[in-house]
Formats: C-alpha cells, structure tokens, sequence
C-alpha cells in the first residue's frame, strides 16, 4: 500500500477552510460552502470531509474528541529558529489558540504548538540555527 495523505474529518468546514487557507496558507480553491476539500501542500495530500457526511456515508456514528486534542498532529516546518518564533508571534497575534511556546529541544529543533479553530494540533519547527 502506498500513503496518499491524511483526511480530517471536520465540525464546521467553513471556518476550517478559512483558518487553513487564510492562517496557514493551504490553497485551498473550494467556496466554504463545499461538502469535501481535497488539496495538496507541498507535496502532501490533505482532504477536508464533514463528520456528519462521513456518518451518513459509512451508516454509522464516530466518538468524536471536543476541545484541543491529542490524536495526531500536522507538523509544518520553517526555515531558521527564528522563524518559529515569528510564526509563532504571528498566528497569536491572530487569536490562534497556543499550546506551546517556541522551545529548542534538546534533540535540536526549536518547535512550537498551536492549536486549530477544531482543537487539532499544529506543529511548527525547525532544525536549523539562525546564520
């Protein structure tokens, strides 16, 4: 089998597809009225469907978690230390929801966290020192 992306099953789609392609820079070219978002970012295969479509679809209801959670990440990277700082500074000055403030790891990448309008989790990092 070979991995063709990652599909997140979503609330309200409108204001996904607005924090995604307004936010974070995704191109996304669907109206925000759109039943499924299907996209590629860099390279990446990313595909928006609505939870209660999916239900119908698949005849049956999914436990949803509510709230920021923990069942996977997006992991986004930018070029210097720096620069996770300012992306950073940037996304909360937007009202982003932060889970966790630029840090270098001891493994040397300086990363961040922040959470989407759904509670999703974003990482933002780099491996690479400011020259």
């Amino acid at each position: 089998m070979k991995l063709d992306g990652l599909g997140i099953f979503v609330h309200d789609m409108p204001t996904m597809i607005r924090f995604y392609r307004d936010v974070l820079g995704f191109e996304i070219q669907e109206p925000e009225d759109t039943i499924n978002v299907y996209l590629i970012k860099d390279g990446t295969l990313f595909m928006f469907y609505p939870r209660k479509e999916f239900e119908k679809f698949a005849n049956r209801s999914f436990n949803v978690a509510t709230g920021v959670n923990g069942h996977y990440e997006i992991a986004l990277s930018v070029d210097t230390y720096d620069d996770v700082d300012k992306e950073y500074e940037r996304l909360i000055s937007l009202g982003v929801t932060p889970i966790y403030a630029p840090t270098t790891q001891p493994w040397g990448q300086r990363t961040c966290y922040i959470a989407d309008p759904e509670g999703n989790l974003i990482e933002i990092g780099s491996f690479h020192k400011n020259e």
